[in-house]
């Protein structure tokens, strides 16, 4: 329906209808019972109903933006894949997340923060879901679930519990590393734009040749790094809830569009066996004097979403998205990813999340998938099956050889081997005492001991300043004096 210039467009159901109200049902009189066949209220509440979809059982709290991922740099003797081709040019989605907290949680609760990115690129969408940390509180994805359950809500209270956090830290000593991250400066930041984002992960890379590599990625804010302390967060909490979220929005709003420069460490394959610690572990990082960073390119945030329910709430980054030249690696905790992702999404957002906007890709889509739930496009093929005589397309293809890594053995029940420097404490205790200053170490004693004296009971503060001291003996000599001192 065309409106004449000037006038007020007229309202419509969700068909296109228009509508008759915007302000009164209809009724049996002016004091008489609504009628059902109002079909425009029923569809208002109704609609009003099923506005909320499951929120994110881990990062439901969020923001995000639109941007470009711009190629400065050569890596292509490492990499095939697309995006990272010299000169490519890659649009892509970026959210930003915190871990624990429900969708109303404050952003500056102490808490790690999800790094997640969407390039949409010419061979599909890759996805890289990381943190503001390189590494990870458990390395086997059969604990994540315990862990995550311990860093949410009691069950008899509702309410979040230290103790019942530092209990699983404790008993779980692969967490030291992660959680001295998380006590210190990086645990709240500044703002999103102010913060480092990994992939954490190992990803394996395979160039035009078909030579493979060990990778991790770095992207670094080129707003330089800056943090919340203790008190400004809890201030913050209360006062501005949706700081960071308001904070990113605002500023590419203004035009401040903010950049990571994207660098990567690379292990050539073959050192991945004997390299003296498991280089898949979640819970380790590499060191750079062994494998240095090498700059790839510029991503920028540009563009904010115009529906952020449609955009960022409804966007769903998956790990087994990986497009050719890019493959998983023998990291137990991303393996639990490729499906745990995919299948949440499926869940929370329907069978067909691929065709919701945030999430469709801008290469051409030739699957054999079809029907289920909120299906918008048939499936672009002429017989919905494969084999078929109708000219359908066929997976197989130099493209997708497998891009994987030999093994053999037992099915066992067990952890990474240990290798000759593979333990819990040696790099959370190189962090303190290497990389931190005098400064940061303290706020980190002050950030661990007023954490540790919101509730944890006895039994467990003790292992708890144990743990401290496996990190380093004279921090948690410091931790224990604060906490016994005020005890």
């Amino acid at each position: 329906m065309t409106e004449a210039p000037g006038t007020v467009p007229h309202t419509t159901s969700n068909a296109g209808i228009p509508a008759e109200s915007d302000a009164h049902s209809l009724t049996v009189g002016s004091d008489g019972p609504i009628l059902l066949q109002d079909h425009y209220v029923i569809e208002k509440m109704a609609q009003f109903n099923r506005e909320r979809v499951p929120e994110r059982v881990v990062h439901a709290k969020g923001s995000g933006a639109y941007g470009v991922f711009e190629v400065t740099h050569d890596v292509s003797q490492f990499t095939c894949a697309d995006l990272f081709q010299p000169g490519r040019r890659t649009e892509m989605l970026a959210r930003f997340s915190t871990v624990a907290g429900e969708q109303g949680s404050p952003d500056t609760w102490r808490d790690p923060r999800g790094f997640a990115l969407k390039f949409y690129t010419q061979q599909g969408n890759y996805d890289m879901v990381g943190n503001n940390t390189p590494v990870f509180f458990v390395r086997d994805p059969s604990k994540f679930s315990d862990f995550i359950h311990s860093q949410k809500r009691t069950i008899d209270s509702g309410l979040r519990d230290h103790d019942m956090q530092w209990d699983f830290w404790t008993l779980s000593p692969e967490s030291a590393h992660q959680v001295t991250w998380l006590m210190g400066d990086r645990g709240i930041p500044k703002t999103f734009r102010h913060m480092d984002g990994f992939s954490s992960h190992t990803y394996l890379w395979v160039n035009g040749g078909g030579t493979k590599s060990w990778v991790k990625y770095h992207f670094r804010t080129d707003q330089g790094n800056a943090f919340l302390t203790q008190d400004e967060a809890d201030t913050l909490a209360g006062t501005d809830g949706d700081h960071h979220r308001r904070d990113l929005f605002e500023a590419i709003k203004r035009g401040e569009h903010p950049s990571w420069t994207l660098h990567v460490q690379v292990m050539p394959f073959e050192d991945a066996p004997d390299y003296r610690f498991n280089p898949f572990d979640l819970t380790k990082v590499w060191p750079h004097a062994d494998y240095p960073l090498i700059e790839v390119g510029r991503m920028t945030l540009n563009r904010n979403p115009e529906d952020f329910f449609v955009h960022i709430e409804q966007a769903a980054f998956e790990p087994s998205n990986l497009v050719p030249g890019i493959g998983p690696s023998p990291d137990k905790m991303l393996l639990g990813r490729l499906f745990s992702y995919p299948d949440t999404h499926r869940y929370r957002i329907g069978a067909n999340y691929t065709e919701l906007p945030p999430n469709r890709p801008h290469a051409q889509v030739r699957s054999y998938a079809k029907d289920g739930s909120m299906r918008s496009t048939p499936p672009n093929v002429a017989r919905p099956y494969a084999p078929n005589s109708y000219g359908g397309p066929a997976a197989d293809g130099p493209a997708q050889d497998p891009k994987g890594w030999a093994v053999t053995g037992e099915m066992v029940r067990e952890a990474y081997a240990l290798r000759r420097d593979d333990d819990d404490w040696g790099q959370p205790g190189t962090l303190v005492r290497d990389v931190l200053d005098d400064a940061a170490r303290e706020r980190l004693v002050n950030n661990a001991a007023g954490h540790l004296l919101d509730g944890v009971s006895r039994p467990v503060l003790d292992r708890a300043l144990q743990y401290w001291r496996n990190v380093d003996k004279a921090l948690g000599d410091r931790i224990a004096k604060q906490v016994d001192g005020a005890s």
